[in-house]
């Protein structure tokens, strides 16, 4: 068996690749990421083909927003070069949405079987959610490219599996209409060597530490997180880390003190980060993957709040606490449980810890995936 993966940025393809090559079928690996940048991520005994300016094209519109959103040119771009450099020499062909519809029937035409990785939910049910979200501030949803919805459907139909996280993701294909046998769910994994619990004696006197890690915006749940901060009171301090989406000025007035809105962070910095803190807090209304800072936090050993859609392997009173999307009232609840017994937040964070380590290592990412994968070509 030899696999090619197709990615247009790195994901967590990079992971797969490097998992898959260890248990020695990996083929190609075809990327947009720059070939020096790809080989900080991946062994130089994988076979690599890249188009470094679509990333360019991609990062510079993101810094500067220059000219139109380029993702529809990219992903045809991106899909044609596939085509080119992902089929063939090989039994199976692994892309990412969006960026594989030109390479789905030439592979298949070389006898090739087609895996499209979703790393969300079905795009219509995306679509969906995040318009009735971002409606009830009185903004539109400007969220995905028509021709990129068009795209998306025109893989899902053609691929032979569609590759999803979560059993909650893959509920919303069935939902649309696709067959739950077509269905591959692989939650990812994480490095449980970088993100480890560090047992440091902590200040009695400081402020209980309630970390976000993600976009902060609507689809993150951020505004009913500050809504039900401002009903905790005192004790305790919100530390919001990641980018700042452009509706958050809608929500992100004047907030207490305790209240830290601290912008992105380099990757490297993350795990001081979780441990630094208490809690964790995601009250996702959209993901369809299990977010990675999720299981980062869960690795470092922290109890978790989250909702359906980004739970991951939280079980609520076990692992964390799952409360509804767009409910400030239940993360409020949840959030005084948490702050108010530190024994609580000890035992969920141990129990966290266990779930990450048992099944949520990039080795097992990498095994799943192979047993889905055989599964498909037998």
């Amino acid at each position: 068996m030899k696999i090619n993966i197709s990615v247009h940025g790195r994901w967590h393809a990079f992971e797969l690749a490097n998992g898959l090559h260890y248990r020695g079928v990996m083929g190609r690996l075809v990327t947009t990421y720059p070939r020096m940048v790809a080989r900080r991520f991946v062994g130089p005994e994988i076979e690599l083909r890249t188009k470094p300016w679509l990333e360019l094209r991609r990062r510079l519109y993101d810094r500067y927003r220059i000219g139109d959103k380029p993702d529809l040119a990219i992903a045809r771009a991106f899909g044609a070069f596939a085509a080119e450099a992902a089929v063939g020499d090989a039994d199976l062909l692994v892309g990412w949405s969006a960026g594989l519809l030109e390479a789905i029937a030439p592979a298949r035409e070389k006898g090739m079987k087609v895996v499209v990785v979703r790393g969300s939910t079905h795009i219509r049910n995306q679509m969906r959610v995040l318009s009735d979200a971002f409606a009830e501030f009185g903004l539109d949803y400007r969220g995905t490219d028509s021709e990129i919805v068009a795209r998306e459907l025109a893989e899902y139909e053609g691929a032979d599996a569609i590759d999803v996280a979560t059993d909650y993701a893959a509920q919303t294909f069935v939902d649309e209409g696709i067959a739950r046998s077509k269905m591959i769910v692989n939650p990812y994994g994480v490095d449980l060597v970088r993100f480890s619990p560090v047992h440091a004696p902590r200040a009695v006197t400081r402020p209980v530490r309630v970390l976000f890690v993600g976009r902060v915006g609507i689809q993150k749940g951020v505004p009913w997180l500050l809504e039900a901060f401002a009903r905790i009171g005192s004790g305790a301090e919100l530390h919001l880390i990641g980018p700042i989406d452009r509706e958050a000025r809608t929500f992100l007035g004047p907030r207490g003190a305790n209240v830290l809105v601290r912008g992105p962070l380099p990757g490297d910095k993350l795990a001081d980060e979780y441990a630094a803190a208490d809690i964790f807090c995601l009250p996702s209304l959209q993901e369809g993957g299990v977010p990675m800072t999720l299981l980062q936090a869960m690795a470092m050993g922290l109890p978790a709040i989250v909702t359906p859609p980004s739970r991951g392997p939280v079980s609520t009173g076990v692992e964390g606490i799952v409360v509804p999307p767009r409910s400030a009232e239940g993360i409020t609840h949840a959030l005084d449980r948490l702050i108010g017994s530190a024994e609580l937040r000890r035992a969920m964070g141990d129990a966290a810890r266990r779930a990450v380590a048992e099944k949520h290592g990039w080795q097992d990412y990498a095994d799943r995936a192979l047993d889905a994968y055989r599964a498909l070509l037998a």
